[in-house]
């Protein structure tokens, strides 16, 4: 249920992302910033797409224990159901990894109780994915920098004064020391 309360405000949190890289004054290291950033909000939407899954699975075994309309299951027994396979229902079989619901008919063969379970599944796969790619992405861009940094040399990046001071500084060896 949390999850359903969090999705818009995640949604807000991505759209003042979006707005402020769009504006102007960003810091230097923004892209590493926005590469980390990305990845915690993908894995946010990962955890999230994972448990409206799990919560569905919840759902549907709740109301297949309760109530006198219980059995089989009501998500076994939905409209898009044939009524020669509901009569055929024995049981149904609830996974929370990956998130699924089957029925289960007196064959031995089974079936899934709608399509909700492949689009969270697909989604939470997609994300974990996108999360990973951003992860390493940031690690290579910040190890990049780095280098390039460090190439340039800390005196390369000094402030040098014209009187040979470094930030206000005298330095040996510089005229005038």
């Amino acid at each position: 249920m949390a999850t359903l309360f969090a999705s818009p405000l995640w949604c807000i949190a991505i759209v003042v992302k979006l707005v402020s890289v769009a504006l102007p004054g960003r810091r230097p290291d923004q892209a590493v910033h926005l590469l980390r950033w990305s990845a915690g909000m993908a894995i946010a939407a990962t955890v999230g797409c994972y448990l409206l899954g799990a919560g569905a699975v919840a759902l549907s075994v709740h109301e297949s224990q309760s109530g006198a309309d219980s059995s089989p299951a009501p998500a076994c027994r939905g409209e898009e159901v044939p009524r020669d396979t509901v009569r055929h229902l024995v049981t149904h079989r609830a996974s929370y990894f990956p998130p699924a619901f089957d029925c289960v008919l007196d064959d031995g063969t089974t079936y899934e109780s709608s399509g909700t379970y492949d689009m969270t599944n697909a989604l939470t796969v997609v994300f974990a994915a996108a999360a990973g790619t951003l992860g390493v992405s940031a690690r290579f861009v910040a190890a990049r920098r780095a280098r390039a940094q460090s190439a340039a040399g800390p005196d390369d990046s000094a402030d040098h004064s014209p009187d040979g001071s470094r930030d206000g500084v005298r330095v040996s060896g510089a005229p005038g020391a």
